[in-house]
């Protein structure tokens, strides 16, 4: 088969929706292979040991569409409907090693999505609060985490820009989406000497990955670690 053919016979196959599914020991060896990109990309900052951990163990192919699910373990953010996306890896390394997570801590994501973040954040922490305000995204997330024995996570469908009240005050706070600034409501819940990660910026303009640091005496520090793309935060804000 020469490689035009294989390449239009490929994609007529992805169109239709019939890509045959890789076997657990080839998703093994692809998520992998990906971890060991991301290290390699993270530069002079690489993922802790939990996170890796973490990352070679939650089964990305279970967080996206079907028919993309053999695209699962490339380090680029992937479509999961609703015009939404599934963060890279390397994003989601990156996020996750800035919340400098303990196993006894409580954290809050805004914008489940499909899942595979908070599915990492589980995998170290002791309890996740998860928030999306896509009604199908955030039940589809809901059964996901059941099916795979999440139990220490916990969903809701509403407006994450005003958080999770009567759960907080929360260890660390991971926004998946951009906001236009920290969400007041979300620092409130904070915990004093935790962190907020939060990507700030229009959409379609330069955004910034910041991290929010709440200091034992309630003061609050931000710095500016890297630009990123993410869809808006949306609500009624």
């Amino acid at each position: 088969m020469n490689r035009q053919f294989a390449a239009a016979t490929f994609g007529a196959l992805i169109y239709f929706g019939c890509v045959i599914p890789l076997s657990a020991a080839e998703y093994e060896a692809l998520r992998q292979k990906m971890v060991r990109e991301v290290i390699a990309a993270s530069g002079n900052s690489p993922p802790g040991a939990s996170i890796v951990a973490a990352m070679e163990k939650v089964e990305r192919h279970r967080f996206v569409p079907a028919w993309l699910s053999i695209f699962a373990y490339r380090n680029h953010p992937l479509p999961i409907g609703h015009g939404q996306t599934i963060s890279q890896p390397l994003i989601v390394a990156r996020m996750t090693e800035l919340l400098k997570l303990k196993k006894d801590d409580k954290v809050l994501e805004i914008g489940t999505g499909s899942g595979y973040q908070a599915a990492v954040l589980a995998e170290i922490a002791k309890s996740v609060y998860t928030i999306e305000i896509i009604e199908p995204l955030a039940n589809e997330a809901a059964r996901r985490f059941q099916s795979l024995g999440y139990d220490n996570v916990k969903t809701r469908i509403g407006d994450g820009y005003y958080g999770w009240p009567e759960a907080a005050p929360f260890d660390a706070i991971l926004v998946t989406a951009a906001a236009s600034h920290v969400p007041p409501p979300l620092l409130k819940q904070l915990k004093p000497g935790g962190r907020m990660v939060v990507p700030l910026g229009a959409p379609f303009m330069t955004q910034y990955l910041m991290l929010v640091e709440k200091q034992p005496d309630g003061s609050v520090t931000t710095r500016q670690i890297v630009p990123v793309r993410f869809v808006p935060l949306r609500g009624g804000h």
